[in-house]
């Protein structure tokens, strides 16, 4: 071999040596950024999480280190009250990642964004219904959910993503109620009735129902529209024969408050 082809050998080991060490020291970097970013999530410390955190996706990016940063970064800014942001990252984590095995998870923390965005908690323990609020987060929440039970049957996060599933379709019904009552009140019988039809259709086996029907039967009172008047009694009558709305109060408390107002029953996660 020729000097000069020694000298070059020599030259790419170095070089070779080198990249292994830089990639060694990004690799550590990437770890120490990491641990700091949970220490700071373990106190609160969402801002100076989310900084470390964005650092370690960079610095690991392809690797399982980078994914589990993602979803804490996603973590990190909803509990700092960037919702978008934080469903932005999981949107793309979920788009780029369909094999990851933290996917499960991805699906149900963007169902809880939403799901929680929508139920407010000082809005909730001040009286606010579900179904006084924009009702997209709920539908979004849904589809999460519903995805996450689809794709991952037996992840550990689809017992919980079920019983969220029931109680937002409980709370789009009743919305449509909500709206019903509205119109009702206001003498838009048409409209009142038809929403209240609406979700006798759609959700035909939620709580909501109850007061749908009876909202029926007095828009079509209302309207002049006798048998079907009678028919929305006879099927309020012989679904709910206790019904409060049959004894004329509405006054009982509604499905949706499940806590007791001493307890937070409402914080299941």
């Amino acid at each position: 071999m020729s000097a000069r082809a020694a000298m070059l050998s020599l030259a790419v080991l170095l070089a070779a040596c080198s990249s292994l060490k830089d990639d060694g020291d990004i690799q550590g970097s990437a770890e120490k950024l990491y641990a700091d970013a949970k220490a700071d999530m373990a106190n609160g410390g969402w801002l100076n999480a989310i900084k470390q955190l964005e650092r370690v996706e960079g610095r690991a990016g392809g690797t399982l280190l980078a994914q589990q940063a993602q979803l804490d970064l996603a973590y990190a800014n909803w509990k700092a009250g960037e919702k978008a942001t934080a469903l932005s990252v999981l949107d793309r984590f979920i788009k780029l990642n369909p094999s990851s095995p933290g996917l499960d998870y991805a699906l149900y923390l963007r169902g809880l964004v939403n799901f929680n965005d929508n139920i407010g908690v000082m809005a909730w323990l001040a009286n606010q219904k579900m179904s006084e609020r924009d009702q997209q987060a709920s539908r979004d929440a849904y589809q999460s959910f519903k995805q996450l039970v689809e794709q991952f049957p037996d992840s550990k996060y689809t017992p919980d993503a079920k019983l969220r599933m029931d109680y937002t379709v409980n709370a789009l019904a009743d919305y449509e109620v909500h709206v019903a009552r509205y119109y009702l009140r206001r003498g838009a019988y048409v409209a009142a009735a038809n929403r209240a039809q609406q979700a006798v259709t759609t959700y035909p086996q939620t709580p909501a129902i109850e007061e749908a029907l009876y909202i029926m039967g007095r828009a079509y009172d209302k309207l002049g529209l006798v048998q079907l008047r009678d028919d929305a009694d006879r099927v309020l009558k012989g679904n709910y024969p206790q019904s409060r709305y049959l004894a004329g109060s509405n006054a009982d408390k509604p499905w949706w408050q499940f806590w007791d107002s001493d307890k937070n029953w409402w914080q299941l996660w």
